[in-house]
């Protein structure tokens, strides 16, 4: 996998205690690296990352992005191979609640990563994850592309938008080609998977009412997303952090990893197939609809990503059917058969592998 690129390296994940930097972790525990996980705290309960006991399986600091000196000692203590920034603000409600917090986490956090590369002695490969809501969106029906405008409407996209802003000015202001560090961006969304118990997260909120129960309140039953299963952005980081260290030409540029265009389905579609893994007979016990939405949501926002299949050769390796059955047969193990949560977890990334190898995706063959 991935050439074996990641294997005996040390690896540094910003963000590694949330949902992402949690699979993140364990796939490359399983590729045979070295990981520095580096977090504020533990975000949800439960966690993922406890329940995978993954604190024990790699060398965890507690600090806060926001934190310059702090992101330099570790940097210079542990002397990663590569870096992968997830560390953020990642829920659009909440920055309705503390924008301030959402801004400072998002743009100064990725901000500070940049800086404290400035002065590294060692080569060293970073992927910066920001979003897909990094794009203004003006609801169109053809994907985003990376040359499209940045910004947006709500705290959370301008935060996004300004982060790869900075990513770029700090790209041509400081670390050109040809030094230590090689720096790309990352952009993907709408992402689903076990283990997210994030607050307003759409999958989150269904499994957690279900388990209690209780049908699931959504706000917006209408609206088309893009779903990807949590490993398909993965695979694509993973495959932009091995191609970025062999070619310098990618270093300062940015890349959307997004799903097969058959898995643009509406949130009620998903509910309804979730639902029926879960063992629904009846959708009215799955959810129902409020009436007062807090917050405006997009309805319609997809990437294009015909760049990273150019470039890169990266295409997604799963379809809807096998995405939704990943994330139910997760959830089910958790909730309803009490399973070892860090060997179900290894089991689908070897799963996603085997996918993948059959539909002779490029990083999977090596």
């Amino acid at each position: 996998m991935f050439e074996n690129i990641y294997k005996n390296k040390k690896v540094l994940i910003t963000g590694n205690t949330g949902f992402k930097g949690t699979w993140l972790t364990t796939w490359l525990l399983k590729l045979g690296a070295k990981i520095v996980g580096f977090s504020k705290d533990v975000p949800t309960t439960p966690s993922a990352f406890e329940l995978l006991k993954l604190r024990d399986k790699i060398t965890h600091y507690q600090e806060d992005i926001r934190n310059l000196d702090k992101i330099k000692l570790i940097l210079n203590d542990e002397r990663p191979d590569f870096i992968f920034h997830l560390a953020a603000q990642a829920i659009v409600s909440q920055s309705y609640q503390r924008p301030l917090e959402t801004l400072e986490t998002n743009i100064l956090g990725t901000a500070n990563i940049l800086e404290a590369l400035r002065s590294i002695t060692w080569p060293c490969t970073a992927i910066l994850i920001t979003s897909d809501k990094c794009y203004e969106n003006v609801e169109w029906c053809w994907g985003y592309k990376e040359n499209d405008r940045l910004g947006g409407k709500d705290i959370y996209s301008a935060s996004k938008g300004a982060a790869e802003l900075i990513f770029h000015a700090y790209h041509h202001s400081f670390l050109p080609s040809g030094g230590k560090v090689r720096l790309a961006t990352a952009r993907a969304g709408n992402v689903i998977g076990g283990g997210d118990w994030a607050q307003d997260r759409i999958v989150a909120d269904c499994f957690r009412a279900w388990s209690k129960k209780l049908p699931v309140s959504i706000r917006n039953p209408q609206a088309t997303r893009p779903w990807q299963h949590v490993l398909e952005p993965l695979s694509g980081y993973l495959h932009l952090g091995w191609q970025l260290n062999q070619n310098i030409k990618l270093h300062g540029e940015s890349y959307n990893f997004g799903p097969r265009a058959e898995q643009n389905q509406s949130v009620e579609t998903l509910l309804k197939d979730l639902s029926k893994k879960w063992g629904h007979e009846n959708i009215s016990d799955a959810y129902k609809v409020l009436e007062d939405r807090p917050f405006h949501e997009a309805c319609l926002l997809k990437l294009n990503c015909d760049k990273a299949l150019f470039d890169l050769k990266w295409n997604a390796a799963i379809n809807y059917t096998e995405t939704v059955t990943m994330v139910s047969n997760w959830y089910g193990k958790y909730y309803k058969q009490n399973a070892d949560m860090f060997a179900c977890t290894l089991e689908q990334i070897e799963e996603y592998e085997i996918l993948a190898q059959k539909g002779k995706v490029l990083w999977s063959q090596n």
